[in-house]
């Protein structure tokens, strides 16, 4: 099979990206002629994107009928349609659907917010997250068949999350890290995560035992990997024997560093270290509560946005560690910036719309008063004073539950416009008299 860069724009011939060439074949005749993308399957996994995206997106983009057969891995456009042709569309799915924006890598992976109707798509090679265009047709066949949900193996058969163990943690892919990534918040521990470095194995003939040292080049290098492998492991063990106060204080110190060096953008050029930091002290959960403490100040309304790409690295997908931000912010509210009490509504509102809290973390913990953290009393004033935004979302969510799912068929007269659908939410008048502050002039 024909293999190409997965962007064909880029003509090394070593590029490490590569897609199978679309395979496309003919069948019928008349009105019942059709054309069968023979190794769609294929093509979607070196993609690391469903099957049935690209091929609905050849739908839309020609006007015409799809049918796909997941159990079977069939996947159908009506019509006659060469191979080069699908091809050159092809690429330009690639490039609005799987391409890093930022840096032109394919190694990216979509998250679906069906309530806001956003995709995300995060980079695992320069963390870069973008919001996919939802005006495409395509957007909208995505927020309904979510890559999250389920997912398409080879043979076509759908199956359940995989990476995720029996407690619903993201395993991480490194062996060398034990970090989990939770969204149901229960306590993990990530001990039991360190893989043992495989023994060298040296090829063995049947002849007579060899008792002298393997110096072959595979061999040695091999043995160099392996003890490198061992010097990784015991760094993170040494890291881990340290106590909790010790490791968030290291962290704390880092992020520091980093502000007092170039502020924002001093600490934005540097999260992958810090990230990587937080994955070696097993911090990932408490990350992001730590550097709210460490890097809000009084202006913390204007400063969310300013620190919204830092903080999603941290908390997308990662239910606890929007929890742990909660707890850093109602620190904040409740004994560093005392003044920001009556705009907790606002706060919890701008994280919200900057998609780094989500609707069911912040209704998590405006439910459970704080034992500790901050005290009871202060706790139950500052959820009063979240109490409009608290309503709001409940409200919106009612009645979000309570409307009847409409499905938009588009006709193949509408093929080439695009449509935007926007979610009429209910006014939020009440906000603005809870705070005293205009919330539109934020």
């Amino acid at each position: 099979m024909a293999m190409v860069n997965v962007n064909r724009e880029n003509p090394d011939q070593f590029y490490r990206y590569k897609m199978p060439l679309i395979l496309a074949k003919v069948e019928g005749k008349g009105n019942g002629i059709k054309t069968v993308i023979v190794n769609m399957v294929e093509v979607g996994k070196a993609l690391g994107r469903l099957p049935s995206y690209p091929c609905k997106y050849f739908g839309i983009e020609l006007g015409a009928q799809t049918q796909m057969d997941a159990k079977l891995g069939r996947y159908i456009v009506n019509g006659s349609h060469e191979g080069p042709k699908l091809q050159d569309m092809l690429d330009v799915f690639i490039k609005k659907f799987v391409l890093c924006p930022e840096c032109d890598n394919p190694e990216t992976d979509l998250h679906v917010q069906a309530s806001k109707g956003k995709i995300q798509q995060g980079c695992r090679a320069c963390g870069n997250l973008n919001i996919i265009d939802t005006r495409h047709k395509l957007s909208t066949f995505i927020i309904k068949n979510p890559p999250n949900a389920t997912t398409e193996d080879s043979s076509g058969k759908k199956d359940k999350k995989r990476g995720r163990d029996k407690k619903g943690g993201k395993r991480d892919k490194k062996q060398d890290s034990p970090t989990h990534t939770t969204q149901d918040g229960a306590t993990e521990n990530g001990d039991d995560d360190f893989l043992d470095d495989p023994p060298v194995q040296n090829g063995d003939d049947g002849g007579d035992d060899d008792w002298s040292a393997d110096v072959t080049e595979d061999a040695v290098k091999a043995r160099i990997e392996g003890l490198a492998g061992h010097v990784t492991n015991i760094t993170l063990t040494s890291d881990l024997e340290k106590t909790m106060v010790d490791r968030v204080d290291s962290f704390y110190k880092l992020v520091e560093g980093f502000k007092n060096t170039g502020g924002a953008s001093a600490v934005g050029s540097n999260v992958a270290k810090i990230k990587a930091e937080a994955e070696k002290l097993d911090l990932m959960d408490k990350a992001a509560g730590i550097m709210g403490e460490l890097l809000f100040t009084e202006q913390m309304i204007n400063e969310i946005s300013e620190y919204r790409i830092i903080l999603l690295h941290f908390v997308v997908e990662n239910r606890k560690g929007q929890k742990y931000l909660l707890i850093g912010v109602e620190r904040l509210v409740g004994e560093v910036f005392p003044s920001l009490l009556p705009k907790v509504a606002i706060i919890l509102k701008a994280f919200y719309d900057n998609d780094i809290l989500e609707e069911e973390a912040i209704l998590e913990w405006a439910d459970k008063v704080p034992k500790k953290h901050v005290k009871s009393d202060l706790g139950k004033l500052i959820r009063e004073k979240a109490a409009p935004f608290v309503t709001w979302l409940r409200t919106a969510e009612e009645e979000e539950s309570s409307d009847e799912e409409v499905e938009v068929v588009y006709s193949e007269a509408q093929a080439g416009n695009s449509l935007i659908v926007q979610e009429e939410k209910p006014p939020q008048p009440i906000l603005a008299e809870a705070s005293g502050i205009d919330i539109d002039a934020i």
